[in-house]
């Protein structure tokens, strides 16, 4: 049958397609929104501009992010690239730090 071989070309192009483009774009939205709904106030966030503030409201369709100390902008929730984690001291580096302290204190 000549027409099944045209039906199984158009059934593989339509399955590259839907791997190769929809699916990984479907995942990063849904990491996108998922991003959104943990934001709360007080984390520190950066926008798709590239500007680093703190949250300080949250609205139905906006964050309001601090910029600088009474200097507040509202954006829309789809502005938000990325949330800052809170650095975590490592208790490794920590404790070098501390002996290298130590040793020079003992030294002087």
């Amino acid at each position: 049958m000549p027409g099944l071989d045209s039906l199984i070309f158009l059934l593989l192009v339509g399955a590259v397609f839907y791997l190769m483009l929809y699916r990984p774009n479907k995942r990063r939205i849904d990491q996108h929104r998922s991003l959104i709904e943990s934001v709360e106030e007080g984390d520190e966030v950066v926008t798709i501009g590239g500007l680093f503030g703190t949250v300080s409201a949250i609205t139905d369709e906006q964050f309001h992010i601090e910029i600088a100390p009474g200097t507040t902008i509202r954006l829309a929730k789809s502005a938000i690239a990325r949330r800052i984690e809170p650095e975590v001291a490592d208790p490794a580096e920590e404790e070098q730090l501390h002996e290298g302290e130590d040793a020079r204190d003992a030294g002087a």
